[in-house]
């Protein structure tokens, strides 16, 4: 844009020569010869086709010197392309025909003085373009370090809150496991010692408070029981216990896709991998699978299980009892339950979220 405008201008100052010569028709013919060059040199790119029209423009001038009168902006072409010797040709025709053949030094200075004029706006142009490419480039590579900046500390934050989590499970199953082994204990040996108690009493005012302390020790062992089993309930990682289960898995290999969020209901946790463990059973008993595909994954309005294998024994029985207990599990969370048998058994599981 900047060329163009700086193409502009000297044609402008070009037309000051009218002040000394009138618009005649080798005048206009000039200038819009001058105007074709100039559009060529933003719309050709073949070197050798513009340079053949630029030794064209000052072959013209050396017949017809009015089109030295436009010299300038040809010379800010000629400046860009590096065309020093064309540049110099004209020179050498504006220096005969305004001062050695007709004296005429008006033209001559407008010509010599564009020409310098027409270097320092080209060379002003260059050097605005290369800084602004500079500060584009600069100004890319500095979004994209940002870029990258923000997302290693997106997984950075991700696997601090994943650490965070598995240490917040760790420390769930130590206090459940604490409670277990030591209150646990102490409060069923209390029960004992209560019933022993009780069964060696033979005083009635005892009774009933030995009644009284039996039934709180108890109520006390259900609270706690209760507890431990939410607590540790809460604390089981979906994708943990399905790696276990592959882990015992040896009958082939197995292929595990896992995308899921971290908080996950309950009850899909627990039937997903009951029902993982009775597809994996089932494939030992019952199929010649040499290979096993396990996905689950989590999706804006469900959650998504399929087992697969590529065996070819397998026989589809909707009377078996691990199917039906699949399916029961299934109906109960409202989802849906496909069973498929061709190019191997294929099990494909949907849980819609609940809203």
């Amino acid at each position: 844009m900047r060329n163009i405008k700086d193409t502009c201008l000297l044609f402008i100052y070009c037309f000051f020569t009218l002040f000394t010569v009138r618009a005649d028709f080798f005048y206009v013919l000039a200038f819009l010869a001058a105007l074709i060059l100039c559009c060529m040199d933003y719309f050709i790119e073949s070197r050798g086709i513009l340079l053949l029209c630029s030794f064209l423009f000052l072959a013209a001038a050396w017949i017809n010197p009015t089109f030295l009168y436009f010299l300038p902006a040809v010379s800010y072409l000629l400046f860009r392309r590096r065309y020093y010797a064309l540049i110099l040709a004209g020179g050498c025709a504006a220096l005969y025909f305004f001062c050695l053949k007709d004296v005429n030094y008006f033209p001559f200075c407008l010509c010599i003085f564009g020409g310098i004029l027409a270097y320092f706006m080209e060379q002003n142009t260059r050097d605005y373009e290369q800084l602004d490419s500079l500060y584009r480039h600069t100004r890319d590579d500095s979004r994209e370090s940002n870029l990258l900046l923000t997302e290693k500390n997106h997984i950075l934050l991700e696997k601090q809150d994943y650490e965070i989590y598995t240490a917040t499970l760790k420390e769930r199953n130590r206090i459940a496991r604490e409670i277990h082994d030591n209150v646990g204990h102490l409060l069923s040996r209390s029960i004992l010692m209560v019933g022993a108690l009780k069964a060696v009493n033979q005083t009635s005012a005892l009774a009933e408070p030995l009644d009284t302390l039996d039934s709180t020790l108890n109520s006390a062992m259900d609270s706690i029981r209760s507890s431990v089993h939410d607590l540790h309930d809460e604390a089981i990682n979906l994708k943990e216990a399905v790696l276990s289960l592959l882990k015992d898995f040896t009958f082939c290999p197995v292929s595990f896709q896992y995308d899921m969020d971290r908080e996950i209901p309950r009850d899909i946790k627990y039937s997903f991998i009951s029902i993982t463990k009775e597809a994996l059973s089932n494939i030992i008993k019952h199929s010649n699978a040499t290979q096993v595909r396990l996905v689950m994954r989590e999706h804006p309005a469900l959650y998504q299980l399929c087992i697969e294998d590529n065996g070819t024994e397998a026989v589809l029985s909707d009377t078996g009892i691990g199917l039906i207990n699949m399916k029961e599990r299934i109906q109960a969370l409202k989802g849906n339950m496909q069973v498929q048998t061709q190019n191997g058994f294929k099990i494909f599981i949907t849980v819609p979220k609940e809203q």
